[in-house]
């Protein structure tokens, strides 16, 4: 159980906040049946990763609930790019089409 705790890291493109912060808030608790939730909620984050992490504990005021943390880490995830990984495009997959470049003609005034 604790092994499966350790290896699960949080990955926004993969797991769903509510389901990951709450398969790991039952391994804490049947390996620490006496942890406050406070501490729960602390070790899930740590869990998160640098940047998400911190951006979470910004948005929330000790102590928080369960439930504020989830939306805090929900909201930054579908409105940030925080926690999510770059990957690089390439350039063949990259179309120019002639109506997104603006072309620069000079005015041809006819007789004025």
């Amino acid at each position: 159980m604790e092994n499966a705790f350790e290896s699960a890291i949080f990955n926004s493109e993969r797991d769903k906040p509510i389901t990951c912060f709450f398969k790991q808030k039952d391994r804490l608790s049947a390996l620490h049946p006496d942890m406050s939730d406070t501490m729960i909620s602390m070790k899930i984050l740590r869990k998160c990763g640098g940047e998400l992490e911190h951006a979470i504990k910004c948005r929330c005021v000790e102590p928080c609930s369960k439930e504020d943390y989830i939306n805090a880490m929900e909201d930054i995830i579908t409105r940030t790019t925080i926690g999510k990984t770059w990957t690089r495009v390439p350039m063949e997959s990259k179309i120019v089409s002639k109506t997104s470049i603006e072309y620069k003609r000079p005015l041809s005034h006819g007789g004025m």
